[in-house]
């Protein structure tokens, strides 16, 4: 039986990979995203193992309210984003939370966004 590979974030958290750490907490930290789709765009992860937002209410509470503090402190408009399942483009089997800075024309659609026209739904 083969070893599955080690979380991403679970080696950021132990010192085993590099990262580019933006804020450092007792229960999360935040880092800058291998490939940030804006200036400024950061992930907020817990330290403890946690593959999304449904498996541990605290944990996931704990790590929004950090990055409502960071996001407060930044003062700019921008998306909080997490997804739960490969389905709903998670890529990393373990908690974070995107905080994406916005600009006006910034030209990032958000991921839901199909590029499909949209009906209207007039009664």
């Amino acid at each position: 039986m083969t070893q599955p590979d080690p979380c991403p974030f679970c080696e950021i958290v132990a010192g085993r990979a590099p990262a580019t750490i933006v804020s450092d907490w007792p229960e999360a930290m935040a880092i800058v995203p291998l490939g940030p789709v804006v200036p400024g765009h950061t992930l907020v992860i817990p330290k403890a193992h946690v593959a999304d937002f449904t498996t541990n209410a605290e944990t996931s509470a704990a790590v929004m309210h950090r990055a409502a503090e960071l996001a407060a402190g930044i003062g700019q408009p921008m998306n909080l984003i997490t997804s739960r399942g490969r389905e709903a483009t998670q890529s990393v089997f373990h908690l974070h939370l995107h905080l994406v800075p916005r600009a006006e024309n910034d030209g990032l659609a958000l991921p839901w966004y199909s590029g499909r026209a949209r009906k209207a739904y007039i009664r």
